[in-house]
């Protein structure tokens, strides 16, 4: 991913997509920082969108998450 990516374009994904995007900003968060302590880092400001990227998705799962169990939960009452 070249931008920050948009939360609508986000929750738009199924969860197994995202987490499948997480692991690949996982990949890279690592990768940047072996760069920046190698001294090999020129995109400093790539580090600080992959990390706000990274925390977009995790609340966007946590958010599905809730929903999903809010939903069983609901479900379950009304049996």
């Amino acid at each position: 991913m070249s931008k920050a990516t948009k939360p609508a374009d986000l929750r738009a994904k199924s969860v197994d997509e995202l987490q499948a995007l997480l692991l690949d900003l996982k990949r890279e968060q690592f990768n940047l920082r072996f760069q920046q302590a190698t001294g090999q880092n020129e995109g400093v400001s790539r580090v600080r969108v992959v990390r706000r990227d990274i925390a977009r998705i995790k609340t966007i799962v946590a958010e599905a998450a809730k929903k999903n169990a809010a939903g069983a939960g609901a479900s379950a009452a009304k049996a």
